[in-house]
């Protein structure tokens, strides 16, 4: 397996976490330590931060990994397979670039509609 294929399964794990973490058949603790993964493993923020040289990116190659496996272990082997299964799934949608474009439009008209409600408020 190469490192591609690895981050792959990394992030497919990390989406299957986040749905098993809303799933009322897995307990609680196991719960809790899925949504903190996840979210360590999604935050801009890190436990080193990466510019420090290879201990920035070793927490990542190692936490988050090691927070997986753990989390995994604690979520029934069906359950996780079952949220594995729609993360490989959703993983394979294809994106809309469309969608995309016309968000990107209504972030920019907002900004320039509240700019130029400061630039009137300024002025008056």
């Amino acid at each position: 397996m190469n490192l591609k294929d690895w981050a792959r399964i990394i992030k497919r794990d990390i989406h299957a976490l986040y749905l098993a973490s809303r799933d009322r058949r897995v307990p609680w603790y196991a719960k809790a330590l899925a949504i903190v993964v996840a979210g360590y493993a999604l935050s801009p923020i890190d436990l080193i931060p990466d510019f420090v040289p290879i201990l920035g990116y070793l927490d990542d190659v190692i936490l988050v990994p090691a927070g997986i496996w753990l989390v995994v272990r604690l979520i029934p082997p069906d359950v996780m397979e079952e949220h594995r299964a729609l993360a490989a799934a959703a993983a394979e949608r294809p994106v809309s670039r469309t969608a995309a474009v016309a968000i990107v439009l209504v972030w920019a008209a907002s900004a320039a509609l509240i700019g130029w409600c400061i630039y009137r408020a300024i002025l008056n």
